[in-house]
């Protein structure tokens, strides 16, 4: 008895399904890869929402910097005439950009209930990033001394792959466009080559956006969680130990996790906030990364061939059993009386 396309699917599956769980089941459970660590002169951001006003300055110097058209929702085209960028998210066309939280009477700022707060959205530039583990052609680098993540359009197959893969949902990709690209944040990677600073830690007026090594930048966020809400400091400008003056203002009340310490393997841009993290849109992540795990498995499957030899077995497992069957309607066919 012959069989469809559809049968010997099925049955290839199951044929390697069955023939697989025997040497698996014996195996040890799939592992995690040993995580990545951050390269020797990791540089990176501290944003302090608390010293967050919202004036999105840091958005417009973004625009310029990276050459990116402004974008107006529709529903809020007519409202400003065309003449403000009014991104609600990041997307092809908006790298970073600020929202906010509201809660109640938003009487005060950084407060959960009836109180409202200022949130940075842009890539985090992770430790381990997964959009790194999942592109097909490496369009997707890590600087191997400043650890910056860095997309290459040329290389780009525009598979989206890096789209579904970051737990942040960060790389965006141009679907306005006939041949669009993915756009992210690559942390003015352009600028840094002129000893310049990231557009957005450039230009903020409070410090909110601090540039410096990922180290010294933890540092000072654990310095300012120390403090005593209230008391006066000295928050830096542009870059932490630069030549600005900083500007003097009351610390607040931290959550007391830093995000981006541990999240998804620890990223380069860490987060200090008034308001619970997931208030502000900032995912819940394990301290693994989802590269180590996924790439952990593969590994484990293709240790000594498991997986591709199951497969083998069991499509020879099914070929036989078409023969034996065709061998046995033969039979039957010649003993049949005429």
């Amino acid at each position: 008895m012959g069989i469809n396309r559809r049968q010997f699917l099925r049955g290839a599956v199951g044929a390697a399904a069955t023939a697989a769980a025997a040497p698996i089941a014996d195996a040890a459970p799939f592992d995690r890869r040993e995580p990545k660590t951050l390269p020797p002169k990791a540089v990176g951001m501290l944003y302090d929402s608390t010293q967050c006003i919202g004036c999105k300055a840091c958005v417009a110097a973004c625009k310029e910097a990276n050459g990116m058209p402004v974008e107006q929702p529709q529903r809020l085209a007519d409202w400003n005439e065309g003449t403000w960028d009014t991104a609600e998210d990041i997307s092809g066309k908006t790298l970073n950009v600020i929202r906010v939280y509201q809660n109640g009477a938003m009487t005060q700022k950084d407060r959960e209930v009836d109180g409202y707060a200022f949130v940075k959205r842009h890539c985090l530039h992770c430790v381990d990033p997964s959009c790194i583990s999942v592109c097909p052609v490496s369009a997707m680098r890590k600087d191997p001394i400043t650890g910056i993540v860095t997309h290459n359009p040329d290389a780009c197959i525009g598979c989206r792959y890096c789209v579904y893969g970051c737990p942040f949902n960060v790389p965006q990709y141009q679907f306005d466009q006939p041949f669009g690209r993915i756009a992210k944040c690559q942390f003015c990677n352009h600028l840094q080559k002129q000893g310049k600073l990231p557009a957005c830690c450039d230009v903020c007026p409070t410090g909110a956006s601090l540039f410096g090594l990922v180290e010294d930048l933890q540092k000072e966020a654990e310095r300012r969680m120390a403090l005593k809400p209230g008391e006066l400091y000295e928050f830096p400008r542009g870059k932490l130990s630069g030549d600005r003056s900083g500007q003097v203002a009351p610390v607040g009340e931290y959550q007391p996790h830093i995000y981006g310490e541990t999240e998804s393997g620890g990223t380069q841009v860490r987060y200090l906030t008034g308001v619970p993290h997931e208030k502000l849109g900032l995912p819940k992540l394990p301290d693994h990364s989802f590269a180590a795990v996924s790439e952990g498995m593969q590994h484990t499957l293709y240790k000594g061939m498991i997986a591709p030899l199951a497969l083998l077995g069991g499509l020879v497992v099914l070929a036989r059993r078409n023969v034996k069957s065709d061998e046995e309607r033969h039979k039957d066919d010649e003993e049949r009386p005429s």
